[in-house]
């Protein structure tokens, strides 16, 4: 995985988002918001990390103002500590008011605003989701290796701007 190679080269640092979601009192389902959080403690420049509880509609505004987007969540399974896959926006715009892929929001973003960032699902891996307000001890450690990859990876976006 390796975003420091743009669709084409920047002339300026990229404006990443991380944008995590999930529940953060149903214990591994808090991996996103805790990545965002991770993130934004960085300080770095460009980089725009929130989260939220599910993705909504309105983001694809955020999203559609940045140059690299990482949807960020919690993965019942699959391997840990995490798996990233590359996304594109959907081929149609289709919701509930309950579930809104990251495709779905790329697609809005495109359609509406003609923005279409590079984008990836970083997908932690998690192990309990039942109501409490701590992660498991190996949640914890997929969030620790999560966080040192994709500080590498902003950190090698930054390096090879176009001077």
């Amino acid at each position: 995985m390796n975003i420091s190679a743009p669709q084409a080269p920047l002339a300026r640092e990229p404006r990443i988002l991380v944008l995590g979601y999930g529940n953060p009192g149903r214990q591994d389902d808090g991996l996103g918001p805790a990545v965002a959080a991770g993130i934004g403690l960085l300080g770095l420049p460009n980089i725009t990390a929130y989260d939220n509880y599910q993705l909504n509609i309105e983001d694809a505004l955020e999203v559609a103002d940045h140059d690299v987007v990482w949807f960020v969540d919690a993965a019942k399974d699959g391997p840990s500590p995490y798996r990233v896959h590359d996304l594109s926006p959907a081929g149609s715009i289709e919701f509930t008011s309950h579930i809104v892929r990251p495709e779905v929001i790329l697609a809005i973003a495109r359609q509406y605003y003609g923005k279409s960032p590079r984008a990836f699902l970083l997908a932690v891996r998690g192990y309990r989701f039942e109501f409490a307000e701590e992660l498991t001890p190996g949640a914890a450690d997929n969030l620790c290796e999560a966080l040192a990859m994709l500080t590498g990876e902003i950190r090698a976006a930054y390096s090879t701007v176009v001077p």
